[in-house]
């Protein structure tokens, strides 16, 4: 039966196949000749035909196919043949070449053959040949990795590929290939090298080196080894630094920061500077001003007044005057309440101008800040005297008072002026809101005055606890990334000497901001020695949980190194320590994609709040099955994570969408309640309309607490993009209201949608999303965590705690 289908096959061929597979099965028989002139002869032909074959394909050449029953044949021939032999050599490659097709799953036989032939000339083989060679290359390296871990490896034989293959990918645009194979053989620092056959020639030229570095960058994201990720980074840096790309080359010493313990990010950054002209320089400056970058540059005075962002407010004033919108606007303007259709709307827009609502002053005094930020005018606080700032009481004042700090920002002498004669006030709330315009106008400007450690330092240890606080707040916002040990001097009273949870908390968060991504170890002794001393009955507070999120800030986006915290964190027996440790391992690991992480956070909003958490002590695990326990706090700083951790990867981003939809459906109350603040996170002024449809939805949800932060949410994603379809939904939103608490989150939803009148942005992300600012990163993890319990923060007392997002704003 085989006979009659191998000659029902043989009928098939056509004249100039049969002629073909007729003289490769005629080279096969000679191969075991015992004349060698007439076996080099036949191997030569087979060599020929395959190799002509091979060079171009776009289906399993003829030749492979007519030799699949000769493959054993073959490779019993080589065996055969003496060892120092050429013929052995050249059939070695021929087999390697016919193994890509014939030899079993994992073997590894063509590298096995190859090694026993000829290693030059690679490309005269074809493409596909050395793809599947540098495919089992990488196999075998990481395959004598596991196998001989704690011995050191001999990797000769794989090295002599590895520079023919890298040289032959890159000579024909097979960039990635090359990238792939040197960082799976751990060589990517190759890339710095030249062609071995041509020393006076680089491998990475003016032609490719924008393509190599971007497909490098691009890997960072999917490499876990701390190590690995920034051999891969020091390599990129070197490569533009070579090429003179020095705003790329910034980019990536910014990602790189201080990890580079040889040499330090300040000489990186002052090698770049040295070597740029004048308009590169200030290019660059722009770049480390919108970083936050704490890089001086003495030099050049009008280099280092860009960094310092001194020249900010100008450069937005005539941004502003070129766009033609320099005339203050009213809070109604945003509310636009007169396009309401409902009789209820007119009848609300009646009893609005009758009646002078607390709350509604208040969203007023906020949304008014918002729009006007940074125009040094407005229609409430600059034109009409004190008469606005008296229709509020206590915290509305507050708020008031501190609104003149963003109207005014950016410009730190008018505004100064300004804000001065408030500090002098006979009302505690307003002096304390001046504290925090203080605050809020100096925000990222490196003013030679230094106006905030002047002036608020006196008020931290202040009789009034409003001014206590508001000096704490504000120097938290005004130092922001400065890591600066003046201002930690000035708030170290507050651990030492004061028992009050709350200015501890906040003490807490503004030292996790000024020194947000710097491991400071006097800084995270303080917190955790304070979280470790406290009372029970002070951990219960609502602001306990800043000291968490401070103590997180402390260690942003540092990996590794938070997890000696991580284990001080578990001697401590209350239910805040599972929630500080949450936030800590995912603000450590923030945008970073981390798979594992976020897989761990996903278990925990699987749990169920009666069932004991894993890996607790038993004094913890029966606080959490006790009724008193409060809300499952660590479950929302879980969702949060999930997409902290996501946000800086785009593919992990979209697949987390998928999860949120899930943990709507099936999460415990405090999971629910944090998912529509974890997908704003995803798309900070950056509308996606499939995430604003869920997020409408979400509006209209029978969970209160759902549907305020849902609402939240749509500002956030909006912010400074006066969307508007956004801007509708939260029209028709405030038209329909009937709780007081809702319009007053939708109005500040409409005031951050028009943010700056639409010409800033909260987005921490800059440079194509490949930088985080970690301030800005960390002033909207402060806000989403006040919004996890808006009745006990922005909808009580504290929503001045939303100033210490104000400082993340930036030009578009």
């Amino acid at each position: 039966m085989g006979q009659d289908v191998a000659s029902s096959n043989e009928q098939e061929l056509s004249p100039e196949d049969q002629s073909v597979l007729d003289g490769l099965e005629l080279a096969v028989e000679r191969l075991h000749d015992a004349d060698s002139e007439i076996a080099s002869a036949a191997l030569s032909y087979l060599v020929r035909e395959v190799r002509s074959a091979t060079s171009s394909m776009t289906s399993v050449p003829k030749p492979l196919k007519f030799l699949r029953p000769h493959y054993e044949t073959l490779k019993l021939c080589h065996s055969l043949q003496d060892n120092s032999s050429v013929t052995k050599k050249l059939l070695a490659d021929l087999i390697a070449v016919l193994a890509m097709t014939m030899s079993k799953p994992g073997s590894r036989e063509i590298l096995f053959f190859k090694k026993q032939g000829f290693i030059s000339d690679l490309g005269s083989w074809g493409h596909e040949f050395v793809r599947a060679l540098a495919g089992e290359v990488g196999a075998e390296y990481s395959a004598r990795q596991l196998i001989e871990k704690k011995a050191q490896l001999d990797n000769e034989d794989l090295v002599g590929l590895i520079d023919e293959i890298v040289p032959f990918h890159l000579q024909h645009n097979a960039y990635a290939e090359a990238v792939d194979l040197l960082i799976e053989t751990q060589r990517i620092h190759m890339l710095l090298g030249n062609y071995p056959s041509r020393p006076d020639k680089m491998l990475i030229d003016e032609s490719n080196f924008r393509r190599v570095c971007l497909y490098l960058l691009r890997c960072g994201t999917y490499i876990a080894d701390p190590d690995d990720l920034k051999h891969l980074r020091q390599c990129a840096f070197h490569i533009y630094e070579r090429h003179c790309d020095l705003c790329a080359a910034l980019s990536v010493a910014l990602q790189l920061g201080d990890d580079d313990k040889i040499v330090p990010f300040s000489d990186r950054c002052k090698q770049l500077f040295d070597m740029a002209d004048n308009s590169m320089r200030q290019q660059m400056s722009f770049l480390l001003a919108r970083h936050r970058s704490k890089f001086e540059y003495p030099e050049d005075c009008e280099v280092d007044a860009i960094i310092g962002n001194n020249q900010l407010k100008v450069y937005y004033v005539d941004l502003g005057r070129d766009l033609d919108v320099m005339d203050p606007k009213s809070p109604e303007d945003i509310y636009k309440s007169h396009l309401g259709d409902s009789a209820f709307s007119r009848a609300s827009n009646i009893s609005a101008r009758q009646v002078d609502s607390a709350r509604a002053n208040l969203a007023a005094t906020f949304v008014n800040a918002f729009v006007n930020a940074g125009f040094c005018k407005d229609l409430l606080m600059t034109e009409d005297g004190n008469a606005w700032l008296y229709k509020n009481k206590e915290y509305g004042m507050l708020a008031a008072a501190a609104s003149l700090g963003m109207i005014m920002m950016w410009n730190v002498e008018e505004g100064l002026t300004t804000i001065d004669k408030f500090l002098y006030s006979n009302e505690e709330y307003v002096k304390a809101g001046a504290c925090l315009a203080i605050g809020i106008v100096s925000s990222s400007v490196r003013h030679e005055s230094d106006p905030p450690i002047a002036l608020l330092p006196e008020h931290v240890e202040s009789s009034s606890p409003i001014m206590r606080t508001a000096a704490i707040v504000a120097l938290g916002i005004a130092y922001a990334g400065s890591a600066r040990d003046d201002v930690l001097d000035a708030l170290t009273p507050v651990f030492t000497s004061s028992d009050v949870m709350g200015d501890v908390a906040l003490a807490t968060l503004s030292l996790g901001q000024i020194y947000v991504g710097t491991c400071k170890s006097e800084v995270a002794s303080l917190i955790a020695q304070k979280l470790m001393e406290a009372s029970d009955a002070s951990l219960e507070m609502p602001e306990s949980k800043f000291l968490g999120l401070g103590l997180g800030l402390l260690f942003f986006g540092r990996g590794e190194r938070g997890d000696a915290m991580l284990e001080a964190l578990k001697t401590i027996e209350h239910p805040i320590s599972l929630c500080a440790s949450v936030t800590l391992e995912t603000c450590a690991f923030a945008a970073t994609g981390d798979v594992l992480k976020i897989q761990k956070m996903l278990h925990l909003c699987a749990e169920h709040r009666l069932e004991p958490v894993a890996n607790t002590t038993p004094a913890l695990m029966e606080a959490t099955v006790l009724p008193k326990t409060p809300k499952a706090t660590h479950q929302s700083a879980a969702v949060i994570g999930i997409a902290l951790v996501a946000t800086g990867e785009e593919m992990g981003a979209e697949m987390t969408l998928r999860t949120f939809d899930h943990l709507l459906h099936y999460g415990e109350p405090a999971v629910r309640q944090a998912v529509p603040l974890a997908l704003a996170l995803l798309r900070i002024s950056y509308p996606d309309y499939g995430i604003v449809d869920q997020m409408s939805r979400l509006t209209h949800d029978a969970d209160a607490q759902v549907a305020l932060n849902a609402i939240v949410g749509l500002g956030l994603i909006g912010a400074g993009t006066n969307n508007s379809r956004i801007a509708g939904l939260l029209r028709m939103l405030a038209e329909h209201a009937r709780d007081p608490s809702s319009l007053f989150v939708v109005r500040l939803a409409q005031g951050l949608l028009h943010l700056g009148k639409g010409l800033l942005s909260i987005s921490p992300f800059h440079a194509d999303r490949s930088l985080v600012c970690k301030p800005a990163m960390g002033s909207i993890l402060t806000f989403l965590y006040c919004c996890l319990d808006l009745k006990h923060t922005i909808l009580d007392k504290h929503h001045y705690l939303m100033s210490p997002r104000l400082r993340l704003l930036y030009v578009k």
